[in-house]
């Protein structure tokens, strides 16, 4: 009799395990090797923050302090993995409505503004802060602008030739939504990376669609597309300091700029950061200092485990640590224009290369940025920066790419 008892608690047991791993786990038809690759990416990036961290935590309080980032960072990516899960489960593209839709966009839209409530900072107010004993902890609803951005031009942008457009107006709409937010993160806000960001990768949203009413508008935003690369590049020379000290931007953002065209002109101020981010690569050579070793974390190098955690990588892992920091970037990228080249259904086909763009502009800038190819615009590394907004915003939107292609493989849309 307790043989049979002990074989039906094993047997409840295993079934309960069999759940609970079937619950955690990617569904059916989503792709494998971007899910993988991306809870390697997210584990490594613990690792990395965990090290990055120990040169901001000291002091008698230390240990708590440590802990708190690694406990705040897990956090963020166990709720962004269940919220990916339960994406990738429930969302379907027939779900874009533009009339509910909207409600999401409007509501977005009193988050960018209630940043404006709260105090400034690192030079910008794009954050709302969330009142911890003991703990730093804030939202940065630019990131979400992002995924909202990627949906409303799907929503109202895919396959808009099979409906009835009316006019150019009805062409440009989600544009001009969409712009309303650069506008809100760009000058309230003072936030020049993320509003970058969220204009770059809504642009290639927008060169998705196959319309010909839309043509005329997507030729147009490939021409400012080049004119604006000609002008940043020329900004970057040394001839454009002049132009730089014209533009309509604060201070601190005007010395990013002139840091990139030559870091050494103020070394002490606004170009030591990147002086001692360039020279974390050269000091890191092939194979590193070793995991935890990095020195520079330890000499008051400011966002060293955030927008400048690539250089405290890079110093203790060399240049084979990055370089597989990056092989972990573009299998996703790649895996993900490959699923949008596969798709046919525009609103589909908009989310992953959205989803893509998000991952490769995130990459391009923060890589820019710690090397002074381009100035620094606190641009976080998704996935590897501590930031519970940006991690969660990527892992969201892995969410939906997941979603488009399941719905692909288990035939349900084209």
């Amino acid at each position: 009799m307790s043989d049979m008892t002990t074989m039906e608690k094993n047997t409840k047991a295993r079934e309960v395990l069999s759940r609970i791993v079937k619950a955690v786990s990617l569904p059916e038809g989503g792709d494998r090797l971007i899910h993988y690759t991306m809870i390697l990416l997210a584990f490594f990036g613990l690792i990395m923050m965990t090290s990055a961290s120990m040169g901001l935590v000291m002091g008698d309080n230390a240990g708590f302090y440590l802990m708190v980032q690694i406990v705040k960072q897990s956090v963020f990516l166990v709720a962004g993995y269940g919220m990916l899960l339960i994406i990738a489960r429930l969302f379907h593209v027939d779900m874009l409505k533009n009339r509910y839709f909207f409600l999401i966009y409007i509501f977005m839209l009193f988050g960018l503004l209630a940043c404006l409530l709260f105090p400034e900072q690192y030079g910008a107010r794009a954050w709302i802060r969330i009142p911890l004993p003991r703990i730093d902890m804030s939202i940065q609803p630019s990131e979400f602008a992002k995924i909202v951005s990627i949906l409303m031009i799907a929503s109202y942008s895919g396959d808009i030739r099979k409906k009835q457009p009316h006019g150019f107006l009805f062409v440009i709409r989600p544009f001009v939504l969409m712009m309303i937010y650069v506008i809100i993160i760009l000058f309230p806000q003072s936030d020049l990376g993320s509003a970058a960001v969220l204009f770059l990768i809504s642009c290639v949203c927008l060169l998705v669609p196959n319309n010909k009413q839309m043509r005329p508008f997507q030729i147009l935003l490939k021409v400012l597309f080049w004119i604006s690369l000609a002008a940043v590049i020329f900004v970057l020379t040394p001839y454009g300091e002049s132009v730089i000290m014209t533009l309509p931007i604060q201070t601190y953002q005007k010395q990013r700029f002139l840091s990139a065209i030559d870091p050494f002109q103020d070394r002490y101020g606004s170009g030591f950061q990147l002086i001692s981010g360039l020279i974390s690569f050269v000091g890191g050579g092939w194979f590193g200092r070793g995991y935890g070793n990095s020195i520079l974390k330890y000499s008051q190098f400011p966002a060293a485990n955030s927008d400048f955690i690539l250089a405290i990588l890079v110093e203790e892992l060399g240049f084979v640590g990055f370089l597989f920091l990056m092989a972990l970037y573009f299998i996703i990228v790649f895996r993900l224009l490959h699923w949008a080249r596969m798709i046919h259904n525009e609103k589909a086909k908009i989310i992953l290369v959205g989803t893509a763009m998000y991952i490769l502009i995130h990459m391009i800038f923060n890589i820019g940025g710690v090397t002074a190819l381009i100035p620094l615009t606190g641009v976080p590394l998704l996935m590897v920066s501590a930031g519970g907004s940006s991690t969660l915003s990527i892992l969201i939107c892995l969410g939906f790419a997941q979603a488009v292609i399941r719905a692909k493989n288990r035939g349900e849309i084209e």
